[in-house]
């Protein structure tokens, strides 16, 4: 007989976002419940559309208050400059120690273009193209640091290799960008990129930039098939399928633990089809929902042994089980790739 498929545990990561919260202490509380569940990251939405807090300003107030729970900020690409982009989020990774994440959208309204006033609206086409080469330009500024670029000698005075410093010079259709960074090259070398890949546009984004491609379904067998997809045109643009991570974003409403027992069966029957590599679950109520999910449905995981009980490594990386990408500059000779 043939041996059992065997299937590496389920990752799981939840939506912290709420609306009317302005309180740092309201994030920080969420981040920390998910991570006594040991759930690999939390995401947190933004959106020029409505007032709120700058989602990466607020995860970085979280990080030093938390210890091993990944931090994903959502980040417009379309009215946010690529070079300030990247440092934004290195500078999460490194407060975060290596915990950062990042997820590109795009703006198409002339009400948000309004806002900014520097070009009228992009169509969503034009956006996510825009939204690819950001994504691009980021992993080029990322690396623009080689790794030992910082000597720190303070007999000369040196504080960096500049032979180890690149230059991105990078011309997309909008934008360019010399370089290189200002932020030292991050800990995860790239932080990792999570791509709602539900939609077409994205979704074409996604197979070629995304390390973690999130698709709203409610159906174990289009996720299923949306996953092969997904990792079929990874593979044809030369990526290696394998460190594609493909979540099932799913709504969830609990009100008891007889729910999140409910939910725990769901996650388990979707994991032995190979539906997903896992979940994006996006609570109706964040604190309510989030108790039940890390009271009730986390445990019975853990007890199946679907879930891990404790992080056996400390960045974003490691939980998601990605490799750290290799510096292009440091392996080309400091030519682009």
């Amino acid at each position: 007989m043939p041996a059992p498929l065997v299937r590496s545990p389920v990752h799981l990561a939840v939506a912290i976002d709420g609306a009317g919260h302005y309180d740092a202490a309201h994030f920080t509380a969420l981040a920390r419940l998910a991570e006594r569940g040991t759930l690999d990251f939390v995401t947190l939405g933004d959106s020029f559309a409505r007032p709120g807090l700058d989602a990466p300003a607020v995860l970085a107030r979280v990080a030093p208050a938390t210890e091993r729970i990944g931090l994903v900020p959502a980040v417009n690409t379309t009215h946010t400059e690529p070079f300030h982009l990247s440092s934004a989020i290195a500078t999460l990774d490194w407060v975060s120690r290596g915990r950062a994440g990042w997820s590109p959208e795009v703006s198409t309204t002339e009400t948000e273009a309004r806002l900014f006033g520097r070009r009228p609206a992009a169509n969503a086409a034009d956006a996510w193209h825009e939204a690819g080469e950001v994504a691009d330009v980021a992993a080029r500024l990322w690396d623009s640091w080689e790794d030992d670029a910082e000597i720190r000698d303070e007999s000369t005075g040196r504080f960096v290799d500049r032979d180890k410093l690149h230059h991105v010079d990078f011309e997309g259709r909008t934008f360019s960008v010399r370089g290189p960074a200002i932020v030292p090259r991050p800990p995860q070398g790239h932080p990792v990129t999570v791509i709602d890949a539900t939609a077409a546009r994205p979704r074409a984004a996604a197979v070629r930039h995304a390390d973690v491609a999130l698709v709203r379904t409610q159906d174990p067998l289009s996720a299923r098939t949306t996953r092969q997809e997904l990792r079929d045109r990874a593979r044809a643009h030369g990526r290696d399928p394998e460190r594609l991570r493909v979540l099932g974003s799913v709504p969830v409403e609990l009100h008891t633990t007889a729910d999140a027992v409910e939910l725990a069966a769901l996650i388990g029957d979707w994991h032995a089809q190979g539906s997903v590599d896992g979940f994006h679950l996006r609570p109706a109520d964040p604190e309510r929902d989030l108790g039940l999910l890390v009271g009730a449905t986390v445990p019975v995981l853990q007890h199946r042994c679907l879930l891990r009980r404790f992080y056996p490594g400390a960045t974003l990386r490691e939980h998601l089980g990605l490799a750290r990408p290799v510096n292009q500059y440091a392996l080309t000779g400091g030519s682009p790739s």
